[in-house]
């Protein structure tokens, strides 16, 4: 009897050493998988500029899809960028959403920490994507427009950017981190 109980202790001893081991290791390919996912998250960012410039000018379409007709709407303008962006990144982009269901999925940045491919949102929803951040603080920004037929670019030293855009500002927004994850 007194066999078995030290043998029984021996192989419990063995598997807590065991598990405590597997658990470090899983906790330094947690910590490897959150730096490499932080890089492809720059990588993301530092792309948006390039591929946002691309679109400028196409001809604006309820329901356009660049990709298919070279015609765009925000929606599938942000859709594009973000896709193209995450592509390049080793992520993948989760889903074209809708306006409406878009603004589901960003949450609320504070102006002074502005990113490529953050979003200024006005109150009635209207969007553009901040689509490059200098660093002297000046913002480029893109996006679709109904009135003007096209896809627009402009920046925050334009007057129309302080007198239309700050004036009916909601806020600053990001995109949600379920939104992106590592391409399979």
């Amino acid at each position: 009897m007194k066999r078995i109980f030290i043998v029984a202790i021996l192989i419990l001893f063995g598997a807590i050493s065991v598990w405590g081991l597997n658990t470090k290791k899983t906790d330094e390919l947690s910590e490897y998988g959150n730096v490499y996912l932080e890089k492809q998250k720059r990588i993301f960012r530092q792309s948006i500029p390039s591929i946002a410039k691309q679109f400028i000018g196409i001809p604006y379409r309820l329901g356009g899809n660049p990709s298919q007709s070279g015609t765009s709407d925000n929606s599938h303008l942000f859709f594009s960028i973000y896709t193209l962006a995450a592509q390049k990144a080793g992520l993948s982009y989760k889903e074209y959403r809708p306006m409406k269901y878009f603004l589901r999925n960003i949450r609320e940045v504070d102006e002074n920490g502005l990113k490529n491919g953050d979003l200024i949102v006005l109150n009635d929803d209207h969007t553009a994507m901040i689509y490059q951040v200098e660093d002297t603080g000046k913002i480029h920004l893109i996006y679709a427009s109904e009135k003007r037929q096209q896809v627009l670019s402009f920046n925050s030293d334009n007057i129309v950017f302080h007198i239309y855009w700050l004036e009916n500002l909601k806020g600053f927004f990001r995109l949600s981190d379920i939104m992106l994850a590592p391409a399979n």
